[in-house]
């Protein structure tokens, strides 16, 4: 592994976390201030900026803890291009 990619995990990135289940907004403090928006699916994503690798631990840990089921984790990028879809969010 090269010097630049091991120090790659230290740095900021944007992340959305989807679970099961509609979370109430006071649980963003609980998660590290991310956002929290509820999907027509009935499912909860959990985005924002997250500091590094050992943040995104604890965020994917609290999950856990809270018995939530995690459906999906995914880097993104911060503004991603308003493309339409075809899925309600």
């Amino acid at each position: 592994m090269s010097q630049a990619s091991a120090r790659d995990h230290d740095r900021p990135r944007w992340y959305e976390i989807r679970v099961q289940g509609h979370l109430d907004p006071r649980w963003a403090t609980w998660f590290d201030g991310l956002n929290l928006t509820h999907d027509s699916d009935g499912t909860t994503t959990l985005h924002g900026l997250v500091p590094d690798q050992a943040a995104l631990h604890g965020v994917l840990q609290r999950v856990r803890d809270v018995g939530l089921p995690l459906l999906a984790v995914a880097r993104v990028d911060p503004d991603p291009p308003d493309v339409p879809t075809t899925e309600p969010r």
